[in-house]
């Protein structure tokens, strides 16, 4: 047993510990506080324009539709990692053409602002997939947004099927070029900006998304350009 004295002489250790714990745990659920305020925030205008209906004027263009539903998608999941909950992924039979004609259609004109172009190369009709809508178009985006800000001007998303798998690579020609239009010069600020400190999970995201549909991404990088692929199992493991 300690003596009387030792309890006496480390009574004022055990008291800051206590109180580091204390301003610690009040630290942490004021930030979780913030966060889900911040949340909040986001999410409001996010349910106004997903209530617009596509069209001329005022209203959000079709090809913004599905970038609203995914960033409401990652709040969710933001929304449940600060919280301590586990975001469920709802997977189903997927047609494959609709989700990569979407997301090309999402990022072409970021592309033409970059000066180049982006085009999809459909090889694999009637290819189904079993996965999560919302990750895999998070998936895809990544990787065109990835082409366009790294990758030369021209960018082809390929799709065919391969012994039972869907093969998506999204292919750019080189080196960007060194030239930059004022137009250009303002769309890469707005992309520094956006991924300051943020840089190298975009590729870490798709890796985690590849497996966790029983796929598999490689990337490979030549003097004539990079090609990303990424694999997925077809329904029915026909193509």
């Amino acid at each position: 047993m300690p003596e009387l004295a030792q309890i006496v002489a480390a009574w004022p250790i055990g008291v800051s510990l206590a109180a580091a714990v204390a301003a610690q745990g009040l630290y942490a659920g004021r930030r979780r506080t913030a966060l889900n305020e911040a949340l909040h925030e986001l999410r409001r205008p996010l349910q106004v324009l997903a209530f617009l209906e596509p069209g001329n004027g005022s209203q959000v263009p079709a090809a913004l539709q599905g970038s609203i539903e995914l960033a409401a998608t990652a709040l969710a999941r933001l929304e449940c990692e600060i919280n301590g909950e586990t975001a469920r992924a709802k997977r189903m039979p997927l047609p494959a053409g609709p989700l990569l004609d979407a997301a090309v259609g999402r990022w072409r004109r970021r592309a033409e602002l970059a000066g180049g172009s982006l085009r999809l190369r459909w090889q694999a009709d009637g290819a189904l997939v079993d996965g999560d809508r919302c990750e895999l178009a998070q998936a895809l985006d990544n990787l065109i947004a990835n082409a366009i800000e790294h990758g030369g001007r021209e960018i082809v998303v390929e799709a065919r099927g391969h012994r039972g798998r869907l093969r998506v690579a999204v292919v750019d020609s080189g080196a960007a070029a060194p030239e930059r239009t004022r137009r250009k010069r303002l769309v890469d600020r707005i992309a520094r900006l956006s991924g300051r400190r943020l840089r190298g999970h975009g590729l870490r995201i798709v890796r985690r998304i590849a497996a966790a549909h029983g796929g598999d991404f490689q990337l490979h990088r030549t003097e004539r350009g990079t090609a990303a692929t990424i694999e997925l199992p077809l329904v029915g493991g026909e193509g």
